[in-house]
């Protein structure tokens, strides 16, 4: 069976591996074979094909900053419609909003390993929606862009990413200095990687004013709104 996976299908693997993450979270034994041997059953694919998806599954959870199935190690393989699909269906299932974080960081990771990666233009006033919290559309481009210059070190201490993430990329985050709350823009002449350490400083050091004065100082594509 080799056509496109259905939504009915995919549901229906994000329920069963929801309701693995459930036991594996308070310790109770399951097997993982029954839950794709069911699957199998129900749709006609391999019980292969239902394992590689639910580490998809896990791939999705890992963006979402969440702990997945143990034994189910991340697949990133995935397109970010597909991610964009998987996180809808989570947060469907778990009765939670959506707040497209699989989508947008599934497009940073692909833009950021490719060979050429112009410097975008970004987004002068990214547009906002409001749900249950605010939301700012913003430019993977950007974020993108802003990681593959800082080359795995923090934009301000210089430091080494602290770690590594399941998609196998040094985990720093991008910090806009002209916050998008305060009508800031997501250009990269607004944006710096940080290690969290840093950016939870930037956020609510005491001495804040004066780390971001030095970033305007130290990074010259920098600049001030």
């Amino acid at each position: 069976m080799t056509e496109k996976w259905s939504t009915e299908e995919l549901e229906a693997s994000v329920v069963a591996y929801l309701d693995m993450h459930i036991k594996d979270s308070r310790n109770e034994h399951f097997v993982k074979k029954s839950y794709y041997s069911g699957l199998s059953e129900k749709f006609g694919r391999t019980e292969k094909s239902y394992e590689y998806r639910m580490q998809n599954i896990s791939y999705v959870f890992s963006l979402m900053g969440r702990q997945w199935v143990s034994g189910l190690k991340p697949a990133k393989n995935v397109g970010s419609n597909n991610a964009e699909i998987i996180e809808r269906l989570i947060c469907k299932v778990e009765g939670k909003s959506y707040t497209g974080v699989a989508g947008f960081e599934t497009q940073v990771n692909t833009l950021k390993n490719k060979k050429i990666l112009d410097r975008p233009a970004g987004l002068v006033e990214p547009t906002i929606s409001i749900g249950q919290a605010t939301q700012y559309s913003r430019d993977p481009k950007v974020k993108a862009w802003v990681l593959r210059e800082s080359q795995g070190l923090c934009e301000s201490c210089n430091s080494p990413a602290p770690f590594t993430t399941a998609a196998g990329e040094p985990f720093l985050e991008v910090h806009h200095l002209k916050r998008l709350a305060d009508k800031g823009s997501d250009r990269v002449s607004n944006a710096v990687a940080l290690c969290p350490n840093c950016h939870r400083e930037l956020h609510y050091g005491q001495s804040n004013s004066d780390k971001i004065d030095a970033l305007y100082a130290k990074i010259s594509r920098l600049i001030r709104e």
